[in-house]
């Protein structure tokens, strides 16, 4: 007799860092069901993605090989179109599940259209409402939307926002993947330290024995979008000097992206002032996750003006202060764990001093306490079992 054919996988399609954070605990739970599952790793990121394939037990099984000759999305857009449908056309998924509002998003969610494979959007419902800020994300949101049958939604506003779109069928209040990754990382992260492993880089040696001995309290800094580039990461990087030079007992980690746009500029700002405050300030490397999460773990509050963060922030009781204008993610506001503060340096000095000053913590307390509002790390469980239903498997 012939074997039996193997049954059709439902593809996890994702390219960046914060994607396979935040769809690793979804792989993990389809695995965990026994169901046909297969990782499309698209390319990008492939020195940062490692690291994290390997804390979370992931191996790609499909891999997209980008030639890429230029930097314009048009260029990655078309490259990845084109290395999304010879995987998919070979696998013939039952599904290919896609993330946020990359690149490798938009590509995934085309490309499995075009074969008439069913797409399911995690994290679907951002918003902006403004097609300048973040560009081009919010465009490849809405685009998404139009291109999927399963609306994966991490809070009731986000899918509110489909509604409003004339979206209604498929769309799922699940909470968001960020705050199961962030819980489980924590807690293997704390293990691995226990046991002895070498989780952390030499980089942050300093930081972790000033904490140790309760020297400081620690802030997290971390700064790449687009629209800061320029001016508004000079600004940054000017407040968190004011920052140090008002707060003694002040230290700040800031892992600085690649990029030469906010590589130069953080460092033309700070990288003199680093001997003089004496561990105080770590300039370092893009940190891998498990050592992002010890920082945020660890911090009094985070700035950034990354999206995971936000989200990573709440689900380990880290007030966040989002150095942008607007965010896709107000609940984090709403719900009171969170403030928006853009790049203006002195509004982002009056606002960080005044909470580290208040008497007795009281603003930071009130934000550590607040209900988180993308979930209760539950949502992998929440997302696999409307996939089981409706795939029937």
């Amino acid at each position: 007799m012939n074997p039996s054919p193997s049954p059709a996988p439902i593809l996890i399609s994702v390219g960046t860092r914060p994607e396979i954070i935040k769809m690793a605990p979804l792989h993990a739970e389809l695995r965990r069901r026994g169901l046909p599952v297969a990782w499309v790793h698209t390319g990008q990121h492939r020195e940062m993605a490692q690291p994290l394939y390997e804390f979370f037990g992931i191996e790609p099984e499909h891999e997209v090989e980008l030639a890429r000759r230029s930097g314009e999305l048009s260029h990655l857009n078309a490259l990845l179109l084109e290395g999304l449908a010879a995987v998919f056309e070979r696998t013939r998924p039952a599904a290919v599940l896609v993330h946020g509002d990359t690149t490798s998003t938009l590509a995934s969610a085309q490309a499995a259209f075009y074969q008439g494979v069913p797409v399911g959007h995690v994290e679907a419902g951002l918003r902006t409402f403004n097609h300048r800020e973040p560009f081009p994300e919010e465009m490849n949101r809405e685009l998404t939307a139009r291109l999927s049958r399963w609306h994966f939604s991490p809070t009731g506003r986000a899918a509110g926002n489909l509604e409003r779109e004339g979206i209604r069928a498929g769309v799922h209040v699940v909470g968001n993947t960020a705050v199961d990754a962030a819980l489980q990382g924590t807690a293997r992260v704390d293990a691995l330290l226990a046991a002895g492993a070498p989780v952390l880089p030499a980089a942050l040696e300093p930081l972790r024995q000033g904490l140790a001995l309760a020297k400081w309290r620690l802030i997290t800094v971390t700064a790449h979008r687009r629209e800061n580039w320029g001016e508004g990461i000079a600004s940054i990087a000017q407040a968190v000097a004011q920052l140090l030079e008002a707060h003694p007992d002040v230290a700040v980690v800031w892992p600085v992206h690649g990029n030469p746009a906010v590589r130069d500029a953080v460092h033309a700002e700070l990288a003199a002032k680093v001997p003089a405050l004496e561990g105080r300030l770590t300039l370092c490397e893009p940190l891998d996750y498990p050592a992002l999460l010890w920082c945020l773990h660890r911090s009094v509050l985070a700035l950034t003006d990354s999206g995971g963060i936000q989200e990573e922030g709440a689900a380990l009781s880290c007030p966040v202060l989002v150095l942008r204008n607007t965010t896709e993610r107000p609940e984090l506001i709403d719900a009171g764990a969170g403030l928006i503060v853009g790049t203006d340096r002195a509004r982002i000095v009056s606002t960080v001093s005044g909470l580290l000053s208040e008497p007795d913590g009281a603003g930071l307390q009130r934000m550590r306490d607040a209900t988180n509002p993308f979930g209760d790390g539950t949502t992998a469980r929440q997302i696999a079992d409307v996939l089981q239903r409706d795939l029937g498997l």
